[in-house]
């Protein structure tokens, strides 16, 4: 609560580091989170016993029971609904909607680790995808202070770079130009869409 801006409730500590503050996505947008319940069909299941969980992650709302498992680096979400806890048989539950495969990735990433102990890369943000995320960054950043475009590209790609060609016919004007409206389009929302693979439409 802060009494000083009216007394509004914030999710987040705003104080907090924006890159250690914990983050809650709601499963719809975040398909990575994997959904569990203990309505499960199956009989004599097992309990299922999960990891060592990041207790600074875990939230309960009224979607039921957030958590978050650490493994060297490596993060899956898990959402536990419908009274489920960890301990207890379990069942994934997959919505059967446009994120149907990036949700069956997730649930696979956690089977994985239930069995070898070991949680796998999540795929969604490759290393050019996170190269092209930094770099639209800087575009947009750099644009929104009145950088030109000459100078962006400077500052991305390099000045010797650069000037190797005619700039009014550069490839890497082109590139500049692109990285500044998809940085617009990341800041405008956008970014949703860095919780999903990218898939050929």
């Amino acid at each position: 609560m802060c009494a000083s801006l009216g007394g509004c409730d914030f999710p987040i500590d705003p104080l907090h580091d924006a890159l250690r503050a914990a983050v809650y996505w709601q499963p719809e947008v975040d398909p990575g989170t994997v959904i569990l319940t203990a309505n499960t069909p199956i009989s004599g299941q097992k309990p299922v016993s999960l990891p060592e969980i990041d207790k600074n992650h875990t939230r309960h709302d009224p979607n039921g029971l957030s958590l978050r498992i650490d493994d060297n680096g490596e993060k899956i979400r898990l959402l536990l609904i419908d009274g489920a806890q960890p301990g207890m048989p379990l069942a994934a539950l997959i919505p059967i909607d446009d994120s149907c495969i990036d949700r069956m990735e997730a649930l696979k990433r956690l089977s994985l680790l239930l069995r070898d102990r070991r949680l796998t890369a999540d795929t969604r943000l490759t290393t050019q995808r996170r190269r092209r995320l930094r770099r639209m960054l800087q575009a947009i950043d750099g644009h929104q202070t009145g950088a030109t475009y000459r100078e962006i590209a400077n500052v991305i790609f390099g000045t010797s770079r650069v000037s190797t060609e005619p700039w009014k016919t550069s490839a890497l004007r082109d590139a500049t130009i692109a990285l500044v409206t998809d940085g617009r389009t990341l800041i405008d929302g956008g970014y949703r869409t860095l919780l999903r693979h990218r898939r050929r439409s």
